[in-house]
């Protein structure tokens, strides 16, 4: 028979919290879905950041807005990876 007593909760560290990457699944998902946002945000990440996506900013880390600024991609593909080794490497 299984008690509480038995069970050991895993670790609560083992990834992000949810709310510490909606910020950055938002982004992602904006550019995805709208065109205009995607070139605004490999051409200019500043301004893409700044305005945000219909009307709505996105809650990022000063670290991951340093990081999309820095990166230049020609793709949202190449973007994402390279966000996601500088993330990594942090």
């Amino acid at each position: 028979m299984l008690t509480l007593n038995t069970y050991t909760a895993p670790p609560l560290d083992f990834r992000k919290p949810a709310s510490t990457r909606t910020g950055l699944h938002r982004l992602f998902a904006a550019a995805i879905v709208s065109d205009q946002f995607r070139e605004t945000l490999l051409r200019k990440p500043d301004e893409a950041l700044t305005t945000g996506y219909l009307g709505q900013t996105f809650l990022l880390t000063d670290q991951e807005k340093t990081i999309i600024k820095s990166i230049r991609a020609d793709t949202l593909t190449d973007l994402a990876q390279k966000v996601n080794r500088a993330l990594k490497g942090v």
